[in-house]
């Protein structure tokens, strides 16, 4: 069967990858086209239509500076979808330009599923019923979205399927090379003596624009610590350059950021889906959203939002494991005031951190997420095909 999957930023490129190769398992004929990075280019073995480093867009501001190239981008999805009339559609999150997506697809009868839906539980609650109404299955990656679907939704029965968390397999086969914490420093020529706090300003040049400088004010101050940046893919080198100064900070990357995490004393994050593959690292973190920065925007947001928390790590849990610093909140001195304890081996508040990441990882399963998704969509498309 051909399927044409579409992500639109670093993440669903990784959880895409996952997909194609548990796709290929079940379905030996299988053709892909997609919107997608590097990594499902390498497990599709073709390039992507369109690269996630011409998708990723964040805020108004940015959003309209080119929004030429994402009308075109739609109009590319649309004509792939008119020419090759795939056999499914495959969304990775990416909501806002997926569901448009979604709605061609429908029209042309071409069957919809959605992996690792967007975040409707915690804000644009009406996305829900499009959601259900374009796609025939929904694929989630967290245990309490499922009632939600049911409850809010009025999902059909066995329109919403719990497939497990992508992360957790992901992060452990990430964590399991054997790479000694000397041969990576060696490698890097990063001295033994200074624990190194790794900076994730996040994968859009927006976020990265925002956060990375406060970041970097806050590491300032622990110059017992080396700070590093973990280079997220589709962003050169060159872009971090310009926020650095006169900083001697080096641009990490490998194939994973756990490969990186791993080797780090704590993290500084922008909140996102990073922030649970740093907790199931077991690495102390600080969860950062600078965007614009008001306090009116915090506002905003705040009546927005229908959850307690916006970082995964404390929504699975239900409760504060780390310290999220949003907007006007996030400034260097709280985020290195927060940083402080979580720094030092033996304080309370790393320890109080760690025995959080424990928590999640019992509450979050060992389930095959991909795998899962894939058999679940072979097989409806084999039924579909019989009736």
């Amino acid at each position: 069967m051909h399927y044409f999957i579409l992500a639109g930023e670093a993440s669903g490129d990784l959880h895409g990858a996952g997909l194609i190769q548990e796709l290929r398992k079940v379905d030996a004929d299988a053709r892909f086209s997609f919107f997608g990075g590097d990594l499902m280019a390498a497990e599709a073995g073709s390039a992507p239509s369109v690269h996630i480093r011409n998708l990723a867009y964040m805020g108004f501001c940015e959003v309209a500076r080119h929004l030429g190239d994402i009308r075109r981008n739609l109009r590319t999805a649309r004509g792939l979808l008119r020419e090759r009339r795939p056999d499914a559609l495959i969304l990775v999150d990416y909501p806002s330009f997926n569901l448009k997506i979604a709605k061609t697809a429908r029209k042309l009868g071409i069957p919809v599923y959605y992996y690792i839906p967007p975040k409707v539980w915690a804000w644009k609650k009406w996305r829900t019923k499009t959601i259900l109404r374009l796609c025939r299955k929904v694929f989630t990656i967290f245990p309490f979205e499922n009632d939600f679907y049911r409850t809010y939704g009025h999902a059909r029965a066995g329109q919403v399927v719990y497939a497990g968390n992508p992360t957790v397999e992901e992060v452990g086969r990430q964590l399991s090379g054997t790479e000694t914490h000397e041969e990576f420093l060696l490698r890097y020529r990063l001295r033994p003596n200074r624990p190194l706090v790794a900076l994730m300003p996040g994968s859009r040049k927006g976020e990265i624009r925002a956060n990375l400088p406060v970041m970097l004010e806050a590491t300032d101050r622990f110059t017992q610590y080396k700070a590093i940046i973990i280079g997220a893919p589709g962003i050169d080198d060159s872009y971090y350059e310009a926020f650095k100064g006169t900083r001697e900070i080096p641009v990490i990357r490998e194939d994973s950021s756990p490969a990186i995490l791993k080797h780090c004393r704590g993290a500084l994050v922008t909140s996102g889906t990073a922030t649970l593959e740093v907790a199931l690292c077991g690495i102390p973190q600080v969860a950062l959203y600078r965007s614009n920065g008001s306090r009116l925007a915090y506002k905003i947001m705040s009546r927005l939002l229908s959850v307690a928390y916006v970082t995964l790590p404390n929504l699975i849990a239900g409760r504060e494991i780390i310290p999220e610093l949003l907007l006007h909140e996030c400034t260097a001195d709280a985020v290195s005031d927060k940083l402080g304890g979580l720094l030092r081996l033996n304080a309370d508040a790393r320890g109080s951190q760690l025995e959080g990441y424990r928590e999640i990882a019992r509450v979050l399963t060992d389930k095959n997420a991909p795998a899962t998704a894939a058999g679940a969509i072979f097989e409806d498309l084999k039924s579909r095909n019989q009736d």
